[in-house]
């Protein structure tokens, strides 16, 4: 098994439910957890290694899309291979349908002792059969949660998941969301002994994915892994994005052009219905909704004291983030064994790549300070349409309408050139621009090569990544 990253205290919360399962002093023991997160995230080997860290009875079933009669006879297999006590009631009977599938698999279950059910891809079995979350409750509520097991039902599909636990929905209230991130920063620069500046350019581009982390080498720099991974078209660099496009969208799918003009650098309404050429702005828009849907996009909008039509728009997934430009173009180069190429098109475009891209890596960090402003609850960005000003941070009380703005700083990521008197004289001009500010508003300075001024607060890449303790 690859070496495991990561997900303390992921691995803490699916310790504590299965805790409650085995000390609970009720008639209903029985736990469950919809899991959810993006497609490579690592939610599928997060339940592995808590069930090779919790050594009690386990089955484990992971659902492929095919017919119900090929479903349940993988799901048999599944559950005669396991360490379940009785799980010989499935060599008795021969289930035929979801409900006689789980309520054998109940049976199968120590009633004293705890145990684990994982059903993996759950959206795939609740398209296939939409009645599927009514049978999960009812034998839920007669079966399972008589017995001290932990139930973790896990999917890809964002929207799907958190509409299972929706208000009015068979299952609602049965289970409690846990949404399972990409590794942080942080945790990425633990697992690659990097410092911190470095930590944050592997995870710009591996957007703390394991799957990429765990390639790369030990201490390398940024250079060192895109050479190799570059040059090996079955790379996780290279094969992660395009499984994770080909899962969410068929191949015609208006939704993946769209996705990638925004990934592109398109991030405007106006520039992505200039680059989806021959796209009707109706078909345009409802490519828009679904992404937004499912949680691949999301919206910026200018964050000040004053309402704002201005919408720019941009690819959530930091990966993809880099993928797409970079890596999802050139996919026929890197096949063709010219990943040089590709690393010489990225070593052109990185600067200014990374610049814009570290922007909401940036903004998390800053919010999940301890020191910001009083009254800061929201961390954002502002412009006009011909931005004058553009701003990178803005602090605030609240979000996208503000009654009181907290901060504005500018992010200058750079290897070798300092925060200086010219960028301090540019930022005090746009604080004059700017809605909701005044001369006593605080200015802040992240950069990556240090500040060469004073009066303004600089924020160093270690306390950006310290912030994700």
């Amino acid at each position: 098994m690859e070496p495991f990253i990561g997900r303390q205290r992921e691995l803490a919360v699916l310790g504590r439910a299965l805790e409650k399962c085995r000390a609970s002093r009720t008639g209903r023991p029985g736990r469950a957890l919809l899991v959810r997160g993006r497609r490579r995230v690592g939610k599928s080997r997060l339940a592995e290694e808590f069930i090779h860290r919790a050594r009690v009875p386990y089955v484990f079933y992971t659902a492929t899309g095919q017919t119900l009669t090929r479903e349940l006879r993988i799901f048999t297999d599944e559950v005669l291979a396991s360490d379940l006590p009785a799980a010989s009631v499935f060599q008795e009977r021969e289930p035929r349908s979801w409900h006689d599938a789980l309520v054998l698999l109940a049976r199968a279950l120590p009633e004293d002792a705890p145990s684990i059910v994982v059903i993996d891809e759950l959206p795939y079995l609740i398209k296939a059969d939409p009645t599927l979350e009514g049978v999960l409750q009812k034998v839920f509520d007669r079966e399972f949660s008589r017995r001290p097991v932990l139930l973790l039902l896990i999917g890809s599909d964002l929207s799907m998941m958190e509409a299972i636990n929706a208000y009015e929905r068979p299952f609602y209230q049965r289970a409690a969301d846990f949404l399972v991130d990409p590794l942080t920063p942080l945790d990425v620069g633990k697992a690659l002994g990097l410092q911190a500046a470095e930590a944050f350019d592997a995870h710009l581009v591996s957007g703390g994915l394991p799957l990429v982390c765990e390639e790369w080498p030990e201490g390398g720099s940024l250079w060192d892994y895109l050479r190799e991974a570059v040059n090996d078209p079955i790379s996780a660099l290279v094969v992660s994005g395009e499984r994770a496009l080909d899962a969410e969208f068929p191949p015609e799918a208006h939704a993946r052009q769209v996705l990638t003009a925004i990934g592109s650098g398109q991030r405007t309404h106006a520039n992505i219905a200039a680059s989806a050429q021959g796209m009707s702005r109706a078909t345009m828009n409802r490519a828009l909704q679904l992404l937004l849907e499912k949680r691949m996009i999301a919206v910026d909008r200018p964050l000040s004291t004053r309402p704002s039509r201005e919408t720019r728009y941009h690819v959530v997934d930091s990966h993809l983030r880099f993928w797409i430009p970079f890596i999802g173009n050139r996919l026929t180069v890197i096949e063709r064994g010219r990943g040089d190429q590709v690393l010489e098109h990225i070593r052109r475009q990185w600067t200014s790549w990374r610049g814009t891209a570290v922007e909401p890596v940036i903004r998390e960090s800053l919010r999940r300070m301890a020191d910001l402003p009083e009254e800061t609850g929201a961390v954002g960005g502002y412009w006009t349409r011909n931005n004058d000003p553009e701003i990178d941070l803005v602090g605030a009380d609240r979000e996208p309408v503000a009654k009181r703005v907290t901060l504005l700083g500018s992010i200058k990521w750079l290897e070798n050139r300092p925060f200086d008197h010219h960028d301090l004289s540019e930022l005090i001009v746009h604080r004059s621009k700017m809605p909701g500010a005044d001369a006593g508003t605080p200015l802040y300075a992240v950069s990556r090569a240090g500040c060469a001024v004073d009066g303004i607060r600089h924020v160093t890449p270690d306390e950006l990544l310290d912030a994700w303790r």
